[in-house]
């Protein structure tokens, strides 16, 4: 016996995880957004979402600016409550070793340990609350979180990035621009945003671009090279609109050319968005948005620098 989900549960727990990780950002999910996030098919994933409100679990609104949005707090929620939406009671409604239902008066040998084994699954997943996925689904996102060998999880890839422009300024004046937190925040923000555009074209039903908030961004100390390029670890975090959050692992590389004129070099690891890169997003979207994203921030750092 294998304790699998069947496939409507399988996609039932990916469509609460999706409405999941959106709940803190208040943002209704659309039905396209569910698909191309969590992969369920876009022929059952009308069926999956209301199965969910069925259950009581999640609560949907028709119209341009509708969606679906958890009934309640996802650490109110708990696995089995999930599963069960999507499978039915987990409880046997026949004997284990018989063909009818399960009597006392006619117990198999089989039905106590049975029993006990049912009711230690149904203790496990009533004690996991949707948050504790979330929790889970964010940490193994991360480029260092190690992925048992066995792992059936489809684990995202960081993308090469590697760019570079001229500078009409001299590298001290670039590194200070570059120390400038606030400003580099709304740079690495707006090189999203430009994403985004490009995505809404090229990827309109994709997962969203756009940051929500302010970047983090951490920019390590000068280092000068025997060759005078000046190099600097760049690396940032940012969340998106519908609970996604992407990453850059990078390095800064100044070039001088001449007293005025620099090479500004930006070369990496880019983590795109949750899932935008997953087996059922469209081949090449991924690459293209990073390496625009990637494009805009040195455009973008350019233009504040030579102002």
């Amino acid at each position: 016996m294998n304790l699998v989900l069947s496939k409507r549960g399988d996609y039932v727990v990916r469509s609460a995880l999706c409405l999941a990780r959106a709940h803190e950002s208040g943002e209704q999910r659309k039905i396209r957004e569910v698909v191309a996030e969590m992969g369920v098919p876009q022929n059952f994933a009308s069926q999956i979402l209301a199965e969910l409100v069925k259950a009581g679990l999640a609560t949907s609104r028709a119209g341009r600016d509708g969606g679906y949005l958890l009934a309640r707090k996802p650490g109110s929620i708990s696995l089995l409550e999930v599963v069960e939406a999507g499978e039915g009671p987990l409880r046997p409604d026949r004997c284990t070793l018989g063909d009818g239902p399960c009597r006392w008066e006619r117990v198999c040998p089989l039905h106590e340990t049975w029993s006990a084994a049912t009711d230690a699954l149904r203790d496990q997943l009533a004690g996991t609350s949707l948050a504790e996925l979330v929790a889970r689904d964010k940490m193994q996102e991360t480029p260092s979180h190690w992925a048992p060998a066995n792992s059936h999880r489809k684990v995202r890839t960081s993308l090469q990035v590697e760019d570079w422009v001229h500078v009409e300024r001299n590298v001290g004046a670039i590194v200070d621009g570059l120390r400038h937190d606030e400003r580099m925040a709304h740079t690495v923000r707006d090189s999203y945003d430009e994403a985004e555009s490009v995505r809404g074209h090229i990827d309109p039903d994709g997962v969203s671009w756009k940051v929500k908030g302010l970047p983090s961004i951490r920019l390590g100390p000068t280092d000068v090279d025997p060759d005078g390029t000046t190099r600097l670890v760049l690396v940032w975090e940012v969340s998106l609109q519908g609970g996604t959050n992407s990453r850059l692992d990078g390095e800064v590389r100044l070039r001088s050319i001449d007293q005025e004129r620099t090479e500004v070099h930006l070369i990496g690891q880019l983590r795109p968005p949750s899932r935008s890169a997953a087996p059922t997003r469209p081949d090449g979207i991924a690459d293209r948005l990073t390496r625009a994203t990637a494009r805009s921030f040195l455009r973008l750092v350019t233009a504040a620098t030579e102002a």
